[in-house]
Order: C-alpha cells, then structure tokens, then sequence
C-alpha cells in the first residue's frame, strides 16, 4: 500500500509505502513521479538506508534535494508509514 505524502511545486508527487519488516529491519520506501510529456520522472529510495533502486528522468542535483528531503522528514515518514498514512481530519 502506498500512502500519498506530498507534493513539489514542479508537480512531483511524494509517497510511501506501509511500514515493512524484513531481516529484522523496519524499512519504508518513498516513491517521487513527476509528469512529463511522454509519461513520468520517477525515482524510489529505501529508508533507512537512503538506497536509490529506481531512477528515470531526474537530475543529480534534483535526487541530491530529494534526499536532503529525506533526511529531514524520515521521523515523520515511519510515523506516517506505521499509522497508515497522514491522518487528516
């Protein structure tokens, strides 16, 4: 399940997945997809390693921001992650 989180300014959509347990590791995975004209920018990172494992379209000076991102929103991110999405009220 993926959980929408935000979006950037130039149309890029930020969302994470529920709170996975593998090997011991409580990890999340944040997906980012932007439109573009022949279909979607997108890049995936894997909390709490910051490993990219997808990468289309966007720059290295985008993805450096998006993990900078990353790194300041990971705490909300795994809340967000283990509680089933922002809950908006």
């Amino acid at each position: 399940m993926m959980y929408p989180y935000m979006t950037l300014a130039d149309e890029t959509e930020i969302v994470h997945s529920h709170l996975i347990e593998e090997n011991g590791k409580r990890k999340v995975i944040v997906n980012f997809e932007r439109p573009v004209e022949n279909g979607f920018d997108s890049a995936r990172c894997e909390l709490p390693d910051y490993t990219w494992t997808q990468r289309d379209g966007y720059s290295d000076e985008e993805i450096a921001m998006f993990e900078e991102l990353l790194h300041s929103n990971a705490h909300l991110l795994y809340k967000y992650a283990e509680n089933g999405g922002i809950q908006i009220a």
